[in-house]
């Protein structure tokens, strides 16, 4: 069966994203409450106690704030960097020995006949990581939380079926807003967030032939908003040359709503 997936919700509240194969479902990072990730995955008609897994990204709150609770109340397996695991401690409680599983940077795990690949962004993070899956030639990336692309995980990425890719605020709504200088700074930085025109330039780099679906993701609450990002990235792709709507679309995501289930 092929891949399906759905970005459950996305913002600079929370982050959880779904996919599965018929066999195997996963849940990658778990923002919210666990009764918020219960309702989200009633959005969607998928039942949270049937996961085969948590993949985590990175330790900050919008991505592990429901880890511990669903991983308790599911007896869930949780997948995280040996770094990941250490930060995460003190902020998701106890969770059995036996549910603690360590993936690291630039590996690979197979899940019959689903391959999740590891991949090590640039975030002030202990060693964040996002995920590409593979299955039957099909491939799904999920990069955010991202300061720049380098041209290694551009490798990594390139030419994938759909992309949920971080455009994360436009820059003079963030110089201009109430953010502290310093916080300002930070998600300016190499290790911060990458913003609208950022996001499309990288995904210049790496949108192929077999690109369908572009999802926007990791928008930030005070500094973007949907109908500018998307102005932004289709603006900035086509002064590269590349025409949305004609091979590929770009679609929006919500911090509170998740996107329609979708196969690949």
């Amino acid at each position: 069966m092929s891949l399906q997936f759905s970005v459950l919700a996305s913002g600079s509240t929370g982050n959880a994203f779904f996919v599965e194969d018929g066999q195997h479902s996963f849940l990658v990072d778990a923002g919210f409450s666990g009764k918020q990730m219960e309702a989200l995955f009633q959005q969607i008609d998928r039942d949270i106690s049937k996961l085969s897994g948590v993949f985590v990204t990175h330790e900050h709150s919008d991505h592990i704030k429901g880890i511990g609770v669903i991983a308790r109340k599911y007896n869930l397996p949780i997948y995280a960097n040996e770094k990941t695991w250490r930060a995460m401690e003190g902020h998701i409680g106890e969770i059995p020995t036996e549910q603690k599983f360590i993936f690291n940077m630039e590996n690979v795990k197979s899940f019959g006949s689903m391959d999740i690949e590891s991949f090590g962004v640039s975030h002030d993070a202990a060693e964040p990581m996002f995920y590409v899956f593979h299955n039957s030639g099909k491939k799904i990336v999920l990069i955010t939380d991202t300061g720049y692309v380098s041209d290694r995980v551009k490798g990594i990425i390139s030419n994938a079926d759909i992309y949920i890719f971080e455009s994360n605020h436009d820059v003079q709504m963030l110089r201009m807003g109430r953010y502290p200088w310093n916080i300002k700074q930070r998600i300016l930085s190499d290790v911060g967030h990458v913003s609208n025109e950022d996001a499309a330039i990288a995904m210049s780099d790496v949108i192929g032939d077999n690109t369908k679906r572009v999802y926007l993701a990791h928008l930030s609450l005070d500094n973007n908003m949907k109908e500018l990002a998307r102005m932004s990235v289709t603006q900035t792709l086509a002064g590269r040359g590349i025409i949305v709507g004609e091979q590929f679309e770009v679609y929006d995501t919500d911090p509170k709503t998740p996107t329609v289930l979708t196969a690949v």
